[in-house]
């Protein structure tokens, strides 16, 4: 039999495992033009998270009794489609499924002796390339110049900070342990680094951190730690946002401080992205990403939970900061 998980219910406020169930279904038969798929690894994903509820996004929302999706790496067991063999690797966006059909749209060939496979969730996949043209294009670091990364030691922010270090610049990161704090600075090069949870006043904190302002803040979580990083923005600073996850499960509307003083007075540019919208950049930037990592510039972190059944409370784990680097469940 196959395990699929199901959404279940619309999540109020922080996930709970009742918000998903698993059932059983038989493992299904491919067709002429189809392959057979076994899941090795999924990818759990801050981002996910909205597309649990219903409201208006860039991806439709997910449907109640469906299975949820995210980026997979699978093995081809069976094929009948002319360009697969059974035993290649691949990746794409696919449902929680131990085993399911593909017809091949979407799905891209990963090499495991270039790379683990599981890199290729990360490092050299949607969270590095996010990080890569996040960083390289909105935030376009000069040598020099000061980046301050929150969600510092998650599979994005890790490899923001890297890849500041790459071009010279002083990085700074924020994340929420005292072992998160010395990964940072210890095994991914970040020049200081900051507990938001032992810090009683972030402002300062920073301003310390960062004697000469902030060049780039990359943001991955918004809230009050972005309140704190803006107070120290300096003349036309770049303000890459990639994510909010400290409001995503916020079931009233977040307040704060008003920010078109701060972006008036210091020119900031301030910018969403999403990183789909850069499809025809990716090869080139998964080539950049491949050649930094050959070389020893670039390395990653991953927290590998075993098990199918495990792939939700491992989603729910990740809103309190469990992981370190990519969260990822291995089949």
């Amino acid at each position: 039999m196959n395990k699929v998980i199901l959404l279940n219910h619309r999540p109020v406020g922080l996930p709970q495992l009742t918000d998903f169930k698993i059932i059983e279904e038989n493992i299904p038969e491919p067709a002429d033009g189809e392959v057979l798929l076994q899941t090795l690894y999924i990818s759990v994903d801050p981002y996910l998270r909205g597309r649990m509820s219903d409201v208006k996004s860039y991806v439709p929302s997910f449907e109640l009794n469906k299975p949820i999706q995210s980026l997979i790496i699978a093995k081809v067991t069976t094929s009948h489609h002319p360009d697969f063999e059974a035993g290649d690797f691949v990746a794409g966006q696919l449902p929680w499924k131990e085993n399911q059909l593909s017809n091949g749209k979407g799905l891209s060939k990963v090499d495991p002796n270039a790379a683990p496979l599981s890199a290729y969730l990360g490092l050299l996949g949607m969270t590095g390339l996010t990080a890569q043209i996040g960083l390289t294009q909105i935030g376009k670091p000069k040598e020099g110049e000061t980046i301050v990364v929150s969600g510092a030691a998650g599979a994005v922010g890790s490899i923001v900070g890297q890849i500041g270090k790459i071009m010279g610049c002083h990085v700074v990161g924020i994340a929420g342990t005292d072992e998160k704090v010395a990964l940072l600075k210890s095994k991914f090069g970040f020049d200081d680094a900051i507990n938001y949870k032992t810090t009683t006043n972030m402002a300062d904190a920073i301003g310390k951190s960062c004697p000469n302002g902030v060049d780039i803040y990359f943001d991955n979580v918004g809230g009050e730690i972005s309140d704190a990083v803006m107070t120290h923005l300096n003349k036309y600073a770049r303000v890459p946002v990639c994510g909010a996850i400290s409001l995503y499960n916020n079931t009233a509307e977040a307040k704060g401080p008003r920010l078109q003083p701060i972006l008036v007075k210091n020119s900031v540019l301030m910018q969403g992205f999403i990183v789909s919208d850069h499809a025809k950049e990716f090869p080139e930037a998964i080539a950049q990403l491949l050649a930094w990592y050959k070389a020893g510039k670039l390395t990653y972190a991953e927290t590998i939970v075993e098990g199918f059944e495990n792939t939700s409370q491992t989603f729910i784990d990740l809103f309190s900061g469990k992981n370190e680097g990519k969260m990822i469940v291995k089949i």
